[in-house]
């Protein structure tokens, strides 16, 4: 299985500060961005704190997503869905903890999404509205699950899709990384194809920009060159948040591995 990733982060048009962070790590096989919260400091550290943290994880458990390292069984019990889903919550507690030592940060936290590639699939860890995409054969579908007040509102059928859009609460979120010493963890699974396109994105971009036009910008442009795009577009239309893209591309999925 062969990966290309590419990622850019801004701080917008409204912002005086970035509160967003984003890693690629391709001899892993691991993306994450996350967009942090409680003030400058705050904000900035609990998001610093989780790349690193998951990065670090997954460098310590290496051995679990060597390419010969392969699994059979249940996907969702794979050992590569425990481990990032692990290394999520393993930043919370670092992030409470850190929290904890300062008065300042009390109360700071981040959403993560991370994805980790491993023999035809892709595991992707989510907590909070940061987002996850998959760009296949022309089409695009949101992956991951808002967990938000305005999502919960709009499961609920208290709100229309428009009313969401517009509504004020949009930025609250109901889960966070960092805010407790532990949090849940929502895992996806999905089996790799060759030409997918996955992205992982802030909601700076989300609430600006419209899936149709994400597709069309990935599509018809260079990948390499997408992320720029798409924040440059998000940015045109107010930039009213820090923005962070990160694309990963699935150039070739290879022959499936047998158990180790």
């Amino acid at each position: 299985m062969h990966i290309l990733a590419w990622g850019a982060t801004d701080v917008g048009m409204k912002r005086d500060h970035n509160e967003d962070s984003y890693l690629i790590r391709e001899d892993l096989g691991l993306c994450v961005v996350a967009d942090g919260m409680g003030g400058h400091a705050g904000g900035e550290m609990a998001s610093s704190i989780a790349v690193k943290t998951i990065e670090d994880g997954v460098l310590e458990q290496k051995a679990v997503v060597e390419p010969q390292k392969g699994y059979e069984g249940a996907v969702e019990k794979s050992p590569v869905a425990r481990l990032i889903s692990d290394c999520v919550r393993k930043a919370c507690s670092n992030i409470y903890k850190k929290a904890q030592e300062r008065r300042e940060l009390q109360g700071m936290g981040t959403t993560t999404i991370g994805i980790l590639f491993h023999d035809k699939h892709a595991f992707i860890a989510h907590v909070g509205d940061s987002r996850a995409y998959l760009i296949r054969d022309g089409r695009i579908l949101q992956l991951s699950e808002d967990h938000s007040l305005v999502n919960e509102q709009l499961r609920a059928g208290l709100i229309t899709e428009q009313q969401a859009k517009l509504s004020r609460f949009k930025n609250i979120i109901t889960r966070s990384v960092g805010f407790e010493e532990d949090v849940a963890v929502d895992i996806i699974a999905v089996l790799l194809k060759e030409g997918d396109c996955y992205m992982l994105c802030s909601d700076g971009l989300a609430n600006l920009v419209k899936d149709e036009e994400i597709q069309e910008i990935t599509s018809e442009n260079f990948l390499r060159h997408a992320p720029e795009l798409l924040i440059d577009l998000a940015n045109k239309r107010g930039g009213d948040d820090n923005v962070t893209v990160v694309l990963a591309y699935v150039e070739d999925v290879g022959e499936p591995q047998k158990a180790a």
